[in-house]
C-alpha cells in the first residue's frame, strides 16, 4: 500500500454500486467512463472525463430511463459499462415492481446498446432480457474476455440452495446472449457471507500476475457488507469450479480505524498510468440507518490504489485508508 495513507473522501457521495470504466479510443485518447445505481433506482446515468478525479465535476448524462410499466420498470439496478466487440453495452438489472415474493425482488437481467464510439453521444438501444436460463432472482452481471473468449459472470437465486444469491458463470455467443449453460462459482458458506442475509453478488474481475481473480460481495447491505476473493490461474478453464480458489476470509470490510462501513459492490480500472490498479467501491459513513437499508441513499463512491503482496495477490487494505 501507500507509505503514508491518507484517509478516503468519498469520491461521488450518494452512488451506489459504483462501475468505473478507462477507455483508450482509436486515437490512443484516454477517457475514464463512470455509472452507478442512482438513489431513485429509475434510470442510468453515464459522466465521462479525462482524468478520474474529475468525475464528482463532470457533467451526468441520462442514458436510459424506466418505463412506468413492465417487467423491467421498477429498482434500476448497478448499471456496468462494457466496450464489446466494436460497440458499447451497458448491463443491468430491473424488476417489474417493488413487490417481494418468496422473500425476493423480482429482478432479471437486460442490456443496452451504443454503437457509437463515445458512450456519452448516440443512441441507445433496448435489446431485452439476458436469458440465463434460469427464471429466478438476478442481478449484478459483468463480462471479461479470457483467451479470446467473452464470459457472462452475475449472481442468481438457485431454488435448491438456501440464501438470496450464488455466484454463476457462462461463456457468450454475443455480448448479449450466452452460449452455455451457467455454471456455479460460488455459494453463501461462510460466517461472514451470511450475516443478515445469505449473499453472494457484485462480481468484478481482474487478470494481474498471471491469475484472473473475481472480487465480490457477501451479507446485507448495512455494515456487515464485505468483499471475498476468487482466484484461478490464468492458463487454467474459468468454466471448471475446480480451477477456482476461494478465500475463507474476507479481503474488505468495514474499516478497523475510519467510520466507513460496509465496503463492496466493487469495480476495478486502471490509473492513468496504464498500469496501477483502482479499487472502486461504495461505503456509508454511518451506521444509524432507519429502516431497511436499501432505501438509505448514503451509499458513497469510494477509490483507492490496489495493493499487492509478495507473492502476486491483491492486497485490498482498509477501507477507510487510501
Amino acid at each position: 500500500m501507500l507509505d503514508d495513507p491518507q484517509v478516503l473522501s468519498p469520491l461521488i457521495p450518494q452512488r451506489a454500486d459504483p462501475h468505473l470504466t478507462r477507455h483508450v479510443d482509436g486515437d490512443g485518447r484516454a477517457r475514464y467512463f463512470f455509472t452507478a445505481s442512482v438513489p431513485e433506482y429509475d434510470r442510468i446515468e453515464l459522466r465521462a472525463a479525462d482524468a478520474w478525479q474529475d468525475l464528482p465535476h463532470a457533467t451526468p448524462r441520462v442514458v436510459w430511463r424506466k418505463p412506468d410499466t413492465g417487467r423491467w420498470s421498477e429498482l434500476v439496478w448497478a448499471p456496468e459499462l462494457h466496450f464489446r466487440q466494436g460497440a458499447w453495452y451497458l448491463y443491468f438489472a430491473a424488476a417489474p415492481s417493488r413487490e417481494i415474493v418468496g422473500g425476493l425482488f423480482q429482478h432479471r437481467m437486460y442490456a443496452l446498446r451504443n454503437r457509437s464510439p463515445d458512450p456519452m453521444t448516440g443512441e441507445w438501444e433496448f435489446l431485452g432480457q439476458i436469458d440465463t436460463g434460469i427464471d429466478t432472482f438476478c442481478l449484478d452481471a459483468t463480462t471479461f474476455e479470457h483467451r479470446g473468449q467473452l464470459y457472462y459472470l452475475w449472481a442468481q437465486k438457485a431454488l435448491d440452495i438456501p440464501g438470496n444469491s450464488n455466484l454463476y458463470i457462462a461463456p457468450m455467443r454475443t455480448p448479449w446472449q450466452l452460449a452455455g449453460a451457467p455454471v456455479m462459482l460460488s455459494k453463501p458458506e461462510f460466517d461472514w457471507e451470511c450475516r443478515g442475509f445469505l449473499v453472494n453478488e457484485g462480481p468484478s474481475v481482474l487478470h494481474s500476475h498471471g491469475k484472473v481473480f473475481i472480487s465480490y460481495s457477501a451479507s446485507a447491505t448495512d455494515e456487515n457488507y464485505a468483499m471475498g476473493l476468487l482466484w484461478m490461474d490464468e492458463s487454467a478453464d474459468p468454466m471448471d469450479p475446480a480451477s477456482w480458489t476461494k478465500s475463507p476470509a474476507p479481503v474488505l470490510t468495514t474499516s478497523p480505524t475510519q467510520p466507513i462501513f460496509g465496503p463492496g459492490h466493487n469495480s476495478f480500472a486502471l490509473d492513468e498510468d496504464g498500469r496501477t490498479v483502482l479499487l472502486v467501491y461504495h461505503a456509508r459513513t454511518y451506521t444509524e440507518i432507519v429502516g431497511d437499508p436499501l432505501w438509505n441513499p448514503d451509499r458513497h463512491t469510494f477509490v483507492k490504489h490496489l495493493g499487492w503482496t509478495a507473492d502476486g495477490m491483491p492486497d485490498f487494505g482498509d477501507a477507510g485508508l487510501a
